[in-house]
């Protein structure tokens, strides 16, 4: 991928097919969903993500740094973390209502426990003070408080992967495999601690900002070598496909995801290395452009992603409802164009939101030079 300034359009596209793919994983009658990352590897949307964050930020960070400032590019990310913690509440209160709207229509689904509506009935001031504080995290909202905490360490990180990425890889590493023991510091009221344990899942985030402080030459990509790395990454890749295909008979226990098992990240390396080989073909550009909507998406990744949240619970909810009996995939694909097609809409309404603010913003004059000669006497 380009190492200029400039945004990524492979990186855009990329994260907006995911946000899109994220809204459909979360909807239990989805259709689009049994052909998604997951069904044949043993990682997601949630690895890719992620490791996408850590490019986008590591890209962000440096191209503030260039125009401007370390101190620019400091507080843009403390102001990001505390964005990323606002889109948090907002996120659990909509999950609170979601909750609400479930507990209101009497549909029986595990989705209303895992919203906290009923916890937030019993106790409403005490588990307000714990989701702000992080204690409880409400469906589909508990991905963001990491974020927030890697937006904090931006700063720090991308500096010195530019110029240490090594110390950065062994020092993430190791704090992968202490994951499990550092976790028990986070606040958290649940015994199995945070969905995403940040000390675990900043390996994907810190392999995203390496990718693109460090990025493989083109040399590389084109070399026997490269070559070699892609037939096995194929091979390894079918091999799991299979096995997810046709030998797992059982989803895989919630602490390897929760954790970031080695299992996953072996199966996204070998994913994100196959995806690296046809960005160096240029053939995810020539789709990209083909798809503007999609890459639209990833540009408005956090409203997206809240909305996203919201309307998976919303659908989900709708497919309890309906029975059609055989023809319920009709349903579920309708819930996926429904899904899609709103994001889509979404995204295009905001980016047309943030134009017209940014068109009324008044400029300041320019000072005419004979006025500026005499203020300077």
């Amino acid at each position: 991928m380009s190492s200029s300034n400039r945004r990524s359009l492979e990186v855009d596209f990329f994260r907006g097919l995911v946000l899109l793919i994220i809204a459909v994983d979360h909807i239990s009658g989805s259709v689009l969903s049994h052909f998604t990352l997951h069904s044949y590897a043993f990682c997601d949307s949630a690895e890719v993500f992620v490791f996408l964050g850590g490019y986008a930020s590591a890209a962000a960070y440096t191209s503030l740094e260039a125009n401007r400032s370390h101190s620019a590019a400091l507080r843009r990310f403390l102001k990001r973390s505390w964005e990323i913690y606002r889109a948090y509440l907002f996120t659990a209160v909509m999950m609170l209502l979601g909750g609400a709207l479930l507990m209101w229509l009497r549909i029986d689904t595990p989705m209303l426990q895992i919203t906290e509506w009923p916890a937030f009935l019993a106790r409403p001031l005490s588990l307000s003070f714990d989701i702000a504080t992080l204690r409880h995290q409400p469906y589909l909202s508990s991905v963001l408080p990491m974020y927030a905490m890697f937006a904090l360490a931006v700063p720090f990180v991308v500096p010195l992967a530019e110029r240490k990425p090594v110390v950065v890889l062994f020092g993430s590493l190791g704090m992968w495999l202490f994951a499990s023991s550092l976790a028990q510091w986070l606040p958290s009221a649940y015994a199995e601690g945070w969905s995403f344990n940040p000390f675990a899942w900043q390996l994907m985030f810190v392999m995203g900002i390496l990718a693109r402080v460090q990025p493989i030459s083109a040399e590389f990509h084109n070399s026997k070598t490269a070559r070699w790395l892609t037939r096995a990454a194929i091979v390894v890749f079918l091999t799991f496909a299979f096995a997810k295909l046709f030998l797992e008979t059982q989803a895989p226990p919630g602490y390897m995801k929760q954790n970031l098992a080695t299992l996953r990240i072996v199966s996204f390396v070998v994913v994100a290395w196959l995806f690296a080989q046809a960005v160096h073909a240029g053939w995810i550009r020539s789709t990209a452009e083909s798809l503007p909507s999609v890459v639209n998406v990833g540009k408005q990744g956090l409203v997206c992603f809240i909305a996203g949240a919201c309307m998976s619970l919303v659908i989900d909810t709708a497919l309890r409802v309906v029975s059609l009996g055989s023809y319920q995939w009709m349903a579920g694909l309708t819930g996926d164009a429904i899904a899609i097609g709103s994001l889509i809409w979404l995204a295009a309404f905001w980016r047309d939101r943030k134009a017209a603010q940014r068109t009324r913003v008044p400029k300041h004059p320019a000072v005419p030079a004979h006025a500026a000669n005499r203020r300077d006497r």
